[in-house]
């Protein structure tokens, strides 16, 4: 055996840092260390330089303008950002927001605090695969709706979302558009003005960059016709987010994208091929195993599914030595309700809780993804040998 066990099999959670992220943040704990503010003096120059070279990595992802960039400390505060900011923006304008119930917590909960603001939201269903319809979209629209809000992709069961589609809907209606990307960019492609974002929030631990930092795009030059900041301060990120600049993160998150944008394709058709003999080796062994969300319309790297009979949190604990994996979100695994994405898919309790996650990520191996199948198949087969 040429690994380690445990193997990180829950890459949509968190990623390690890459060790080239890693090199290009050290200098600016230490050395770098200058205030990116402070550029009066050569150490807060630098440090600025640095913060501005990463923004203009961050826009060449999204085909967007660097200034049209925001530094955040991640997809949460983005996401809060978009949906508070333009809620108070556009008061005069409407009270509407739309957004979907498989939505990451970070838009559902803003969304139901904006409700206690007297903000009308709609949240619209999915169809079995965690499809939203963009006619849906377009026929909840009235002409108080000021905000879409659709993810990018799903964070439990990988679909990709008809951004393009849903895109020219809110242009055509003079919609403000907004799509949580944490789980998308750096592993689809994702075209700003080709899909007709107004509003994008990323996420750096979910690229191989560090955690605590993120960005919000905001489309055009002048980011407070579209957002009231939320929080005050010294007026950085063009007034939208005060506070000191997390120089290392921002570098971090830079080279991240940098990396992600140039080996996407590769690792991709590497996370297809691993995903599909995943999915054909556990149908094969264990009976009954069926794929969360859509069969083609999926990130590469995820793989959900159903393990009938069987419970997830039992199977990952047995395993828990072995390979790393999830029942669901991350954000929501200290709650006991089942999970709200894979209920509004149709499933019921028994089926989520037999659901694991499984997310392959850029270390892993062909070696790890066998030994992850061996132990998964076996582990499932002593579990319905005990409850059966």
């Amino acid at each position: 055996m040429t690994f380690k066990l445990p193997i990180y099999m829950d890459h949509h959670a968190t990623t390690p840092v890459d060790p080239r992220v890693l090199d290009a943040m050290l200098p600016y704990f230490s050395q770098e260390f200058g205030n990116a503010s402070s550029i009066d003096h050569i150490f807060g120059a630098r440090a600025h330089e640095a913060v501005e070279k990463a923004r203009e990595q961050v826009a060449s992802n999204l085909n967007a303008r660097p200034e049209e960039i925001i530094f955040t400390s991640g997809a949460t505060e983005s996401d809060n950002i978009a949906l508070l900011g333009v809620a108070e923006k556009m008061a005069a304008k409407g009270d509407h927001i739309i957004t979907c119930v498989t939505e990451h917590k970070a838009v559902l909960d803003t969304a139901k605090h904006l409700e206690t603001m007297s903000k009308t939201v709609t949240y619209l269903p999915v169809d079995r695969y965690g499809l939203v319809d963009p006619g849906d979209v377009e026929d909840a629209i009235t002409d108080r709706t000021i905000l879409i809000s659709i993810m990018a992709a799903n964070n439990e069961i990988g679909t990709i979302a008809p951004l393009k589609e849903i895109g020219k809907i809110a242009k055509a209606h003079g919609v403000l558009f907004h799509t949580d990307a944490a789980q998308a960019v750096g592993h689809i492609p994702i075209d700003v003005k080709e899909m007709g974002i107004d509003l994008l929030s990323l996420s750096g631990h979910k690229i191989y960059g560090p955690k605590g930092i993120g960005a919000l795009y905001i489309k055009g030059a002048n980011p407070k016709g579209k957002v009231s900041p939320v929080m005050f301060g010294g007026g950085h990120e063009r007034g939208i987010r005060s506070g000191t600049y997390n120089v290392p993160g921002i570098v971090g998150l830079g080279k991240a994208l940098e990396i992600a944008e140039k080996e996407m394709e590769a690792e991709n058709k590497r996370f297809r091929k691993w995903i599909k003999q995943m999915l054909e080796a556990f149908q094969e062994n264990i009976e009954g195993v069926v794929l969360n969300g859509h069969p083609e319309k999926r990130l590469a790297h995820n793989l959900n599914v159903c393990f009938p009979g069987i419970e997830s949190k039992a199977l990952i604990h047995l395993l828990r030595n072995d390979v790393a994996i999830s029942a669901g979100s991350a954000c929501t695994t200290t709650s006991v309700e089942p999970s709200h994405v894979l209920k509004a898919v149709g499933l019921g309790d028994s089926d989520i809780y037999s659901t694991v996650r499984f997310g392959s990520g850029r270390f892993n191996t062909g070696e790890e993804i066998e030994h992850c199948i061996h132990v998964v198949i076996s582990g499932s087969k002593k579990l319905r040998r005990v409850s059966g």
